[in-house]
């Protein structure tokens, strides 16, 4: 690395540095100068610069960053804040800003809350007028900004469409050579070696390995999402390694972590959000569906294929059959504008909604980002855009809401094959009240009809209706919002009353049809059909126009599961290599368009984009290869020469610490204190509401104020938008109406105080202090019991003097020497639950 490169990352890592002291914010640098000095701004610049670092980077990473920097993975509405050219070329609206014309700045606009649809930052107050004022005069000032590109310079291309096709990751993978390292003894596979290579490149040694139990918690709690029991823990060693590996693989929690991750990807909720957050009660199959397809290792290619266009595909049998219906509900499990009320404008909300979450989902790349021009920087036009729209048109989404006061909008079900033990958690109705439900409808669409007729007849005979408009209104909205709910209750039995299985999903729509192109993306300005189509992007067999006769999700599942196309297996790859490094080889995970990042390690991310597809889609095949591997197997010792080389630990010197998610912390919780329920949770919390809004759950005293209450594993707790069980909310939960391909990860003081708080942390605590009483008689024997429990480990004498200090004393004055003692031992466990130790993995 060259002298001013050094400087330069000096300077990035002081500047960007938060000084809780001075509030939260970075404070500047002063090496300001320095930069003028080196050549990057000249001297004359040098208060621009300063007025930069002090009044708008500061802001721009506490306000801006978490949703818009490659730091984040996130590069929401495609715009990315964390280096000059990305605010320049700015996202899905167009340049951030404009130097020199601050009313001309969509980024002024947005943070002065000046236009509705740009707020930022989102859901949360204005920014302070000084702030305001700031960014006003940086911009007048032509927005002097020093920051390089956050992406470095590899991969980017060219601004027109064909070179855009030269971005690394629009390339097929090409199986690279597997390079010879200096050092001999280390690597166990090739993925050792690719990172062995990466490492001797800047004169890096790899950390030393782990030690066994270490690991042991590591695999465990990546492999199935629970911490290893004392007992798997001393009869560990790393002999056993594969046979443990394979054997946390083949367990039940395999699918229900990793199922987990896939939910985040795919917007997993069980109610609609956004104004009308009416529930979604049969989204639990689309969930049970996922963990059955980690645990049953279904080929990934096919996984996508299902969720795409499962009810197209052949069936062997019923249970088949319902398992791929099943499959769609991918399709309608997003966010919708239930109040909107032209029906014009919903269906291609929905479809673009549709067409994000596939893309970003399946390609780390959101197509929709050309609905109102062609993508702003990959090689994506409004044709290939609309194209898309009409596949998902020609599809009919069934989500199952009905029309009432709170949305204009129903949606119907799909209805499966009745099955032996089949759960169907809706209830069945009396046949009697089957047809008072029925005549009510009758009776409503003959109001309706009657009241049409008056309107038509006075509209021929010149009647003045203005008088009467708003009786008119308000029973025309009677009849609306009294016919939705019978509709609701009908569609879910049959005509005896008896409850049907039901599921959300997809099916062909009757008729296909093509969408016009949209200019600007509005429906007030159609400019023609675009044929139905799978985007020409990369020269593909499988792209072009689709049959006619169908909608063309299969064709569209075709192209994106074909060998040759070159974002598939990447991407999921960097996915599984995320969730088990902590950082992607790709760090903007859901992002490898051209705003994205560059792969830290090109040659490996296509090593085993390869692999994935030779050893014929298998996420096990592939989650094994990584686990196995010795850089997997590092220790995360935090090492002063290697982070002066790699700050960021790009080169995997060293397996980071990594904060548990929400759901591991509350199911450890629950397994060490020993109330853990391995079953699956039949149906959810969801499907056995009454009401069809998810506002009023908080009225229903039978549901904890917490959404939890159940001793199952997380996965099947309510995921309901906006409205999310505390553990889940506190502890960076993914945001339900967003393909989340990596969390963040906080450490802030609403954690704290839920875990010194909650009455089911410290009912766990109690179950715990229980357990150990149970197997212990003297005080030492329980502390060392406990700890085992929560970290495999004794306490240290450190650890042993600051208990041994606690439980020692004296009693309040009056106290029961026996109910201190037991409350003494709780408090013990629930510091223990509470730890960093206990939700901070090596």
């Amino acid at each position: 690395m060259d002298g001013k490169k050094m400087i330069t990352r000096k300077i990035r890592l002081d500047v960007e540095k938060k000084n809780h002291k001075e509030g939260g914010l970075p404070s500047p640098s002063k090496a300001l100068v320095l930069l003028a000095i080196l050549g990057f701004y000249p001297m004359a610049h040098a208060s621009d610069i300063a007025h930069f670092e002090s009044k708008i980077r500061p802001v721009l990473i506490e306000s801006c960053y978490e949703c818009h920097s490659v730091e984040s993975g996130k590069a929401k509405g495609g715009l990315r804040l964390d280096d000059r050219d990305a605010v320049l070329r700015g996202g899905d609206s167009g340049p951030a800003l404009v130097p020199g014309k601050p009313e001309e700045s969509l980024l002024l606009a947005a943070i002065r809350h000046s236009d509705p649809d740009l707020e930022m930052p989102p859901r949360k107050d204005r920014l302070s007028d000084a702030i305001l004022k700031d960014f006003e005069e940086w911009i007048t000032s032509g927005a002097v900004d020093p920051r390089e590109s956050a992406n470095g310079k590899g991969g980017r291309t060219g601004d027109d469409f064909e070179s855009r096709k030269q971005h690394w990751s629009f390339r097929p993978p090409v199986a690279p050579a597997i390079p010879a390292t200096k050092r001999s003894d280390w690597s166990l596979n090739d993925i050792d070696t690719f990172i062995l290579t990466k490492l001797e490149e800047s004169a890096l040694e790899p950390s030393p390995d782990a030690d066994p139990v270490t690991l042991l918690r590591r695999l465990s709690f990546d492999l199935t999402g629970l911490p290893p029991t004392p007992e798997e823990a001393a009869a560990f060693s790393m002999v056993k390694l594969e046979e443990t590996v394979d054997s946390l693989l083949a367990s039940d929690g395999f699918g229900v972590r990793w199922g987990r991750h896939w939910l985040d990807v795919v917007r997993y909720a069980e109610s609609n959000g956004k104004e009308a957050n009416l529930t979604y009660p049969h989204a639990w199959r689309y969930r049970d569906y996922v963990i059955d397809a980690f645990n049953r290792d279904l080929p990934y290619d096919r996984f996508l294929t299902e969720q795409l266009a499962g009810d197209l595909l052949q069936a062997a049998d019923d249970a088949e059959r319902a398992r791929l219906l099943i499959a769609t509900g991918f399709l309608a499990m997003g966010a919708k504008g239930l109040t909107e009320f032209n029906p014009v404008q919903f269906a291609a909300d929905v479809a673009d909604e549709q067409i994000d979450a596939f893309s970003r989902a399946f390609l780390a790349n959101s197509l929709a980002c050309a609905r109102c021009h062609d993508h702003k920087a990959d090689p994506v036009t409004m044709d290939d855009y609309y194209a898309l729209a009409g596949v998902f048109k020609s599809t009919e989404t069934r989500y199952g809401t009905w029309v009432d006061s709170e949305s204009n909008n129903g949606g119907k079900l799909i209805r499966l094959p009745e099955l032996p033990g089949q759960l169907i958690p809706n209830p069945s109705l009396p046949k009697k009240e089957v047809e008072k439900l029925k005549a009510q409808f009758a009776e409503l669409d003959a109001q309706e009809k009657a009241g049409r007729e008056f309107a038509e007849k006075a509209r021929k005979e010149g009647v003045d209706m203005q008088k009467d408009f708003n009786e008119l209104l308000r029973e025309a909205l009677r009849i609306l919002w009294t016919r939705g709910p019978i509709v609701g209750k009908l569609e879910t039995v049959d005509d005896n009353g008896n409850a049907l299985p039901l599921c959300m999903g997809a099916i062909e729509a009757e008729k296909k049809i093509d969408s016009p192109r949209y200019e600007r993306g509005e429906i007030a300005h159609p400019s023609g059909s675009v044929p139905r189509a799978v985007p020409a992007i990369f020269g593909l067999a499988s792209e072009g126009p689709v049959p006619p006769e169908t909608s063309g999700r299969l064709e569209l599942a075709k192209w994106i599961t074909d060998p040759g196309h070159p974002l598939t297996a990447r991407v999921m790859v960097n996915r599984v290599w995320s969730h088990l490094f902590g950082a992607g080889l790709v760090e903007t995970i859901d992002d490898f368009g051209r705003t994205g990042a560059a792969p830290s390690h090109p040659e490996l991310l296509d090593h085993l984009a390869l692999r994935f597809q030779e050893e014929g889609w298998s996420v096990k095949a592939l989650v094994r290869e990584i686990v196995l591997s010795r850089a997997y197997r590092q220790a995360s010792t935090w090492r002063e020469e290697a982070f002066q080389k790699d700050p960021d630990n790009r080169l995997l010197w060293r397996l980071p610490k990594r904060r548990l998610d929400a759901e591991v912390i509350r199911d450890a919780m629950l397994s060490v204190s020993g109330e853990l329920d391995l079953s699956p949770r039949p149906g959810s919390l969801v499907a056995e509401l009454t009401s069809q809004s998810a506002g009023m759950i908080g009225f229903n005293k039978a549901i904890p104020e917490d959404l939890d209450g159940s001793m199952h594993r997380s996965v099947y707790l309510p995921v309901m938008r906006d409205q999310l069980p505390d553990v889940l909310r506190l502890f960076d939960f993914a945001e339900p109406s967003l393909v989340t391909g990596k969390r963040d990860s906080t450490n802030v003081p609403p954690q704290s105080l839920y875990l010194m708080n909650s009455d089911f942390i410290r009912a766990r605590a109690a179950a715990l202090a229980k357990r150990v009483s149970d197997k212990a008689g003297s005080s030492g024997e329980r502390v060392n019991i406990a700890y085992q429990r929560c970290f495999n480990r004794a306490p240290n004498e450190s650890e042993k003097k600051l208990v041994d200090a606690f439980f020692n004393e004296p009693l309040p004055e009056g106290a029961d020497p026996e109910k201190e003692a037991e409350k003494r031992l709780v408090d013990f466990c629930q510091a223990l639950l509470a730890s960093a130790d206990f939700r901070i993995s090596d």
